[in-house]
């Protein structure tokens, strides 16, 4: 993404709701938590994280491997939106930028809107890279024993 398209440190100045769509698209860090299979306890809501990807989930990008389409791959994939982020904050990473933002925190020191480096996320240690394991491999039955804590 091309920065020169970006207000400068419009996360700070605008509202979501604001924001044009490339700017939406550079909150993004490119974690590739929000691409794991989660579970969620029907009694509390917690939600758990497992180290079970999305089956478009590039592991070495951290990316969506057909981003543009993957509602056509995978229907039940979450779009995020301005108009939902309210009602999905709480599923989304805690380190995720439009929760952070959402919530009224700012983002992380390592963001790549900060740094300028679309790496920092994975210098950081802060996304999925590398330890992902693709869910057609695993049985939903078994998804319990690939939970993680979030955090790296």
């Amino acid at each position: 993404m091309s920065q020169s398209r970006l207000r400068p440190r419009f996360w700070e100045r605008h509202a979501l709701n604001k924001l044009t769509p490339p700017e939406w698209e550079a909150l993004c860090d490119g974690c590739g938590k929000c691409c794991l299979n989660k579970l969620e306890d029907p009694d509390t809501g917690e939600v758990a994280f497992t180290r079970i990807g999305c089956r478009l989930l590039d592991d070495a990008t951290c990316r969506c491997a057909q981003y543009e389409n993957r509602k056509q791959f995978v229907p039940e994939c979450v779009v995020l939106s301005p108009k939902n982020i309210a009602d999905i904050a709480y599923w989304m990473p805690r380190t995720c930028a439009y929760r952070l933002l959402h919530e009224g925190r700012p983002l992380p020191d390592w963001h790549p809107l900060l740094t300028g480096d679309p790496d920092s996320v994975h210098d950081a240690g802060a996304s999925v890279r590398g330890m992902t394991v693709p869910e057609f491999e695993i049985s939903e039955d078994e998804w319990e024993d690939y939970i993680i804590d979030e955090e790296p």
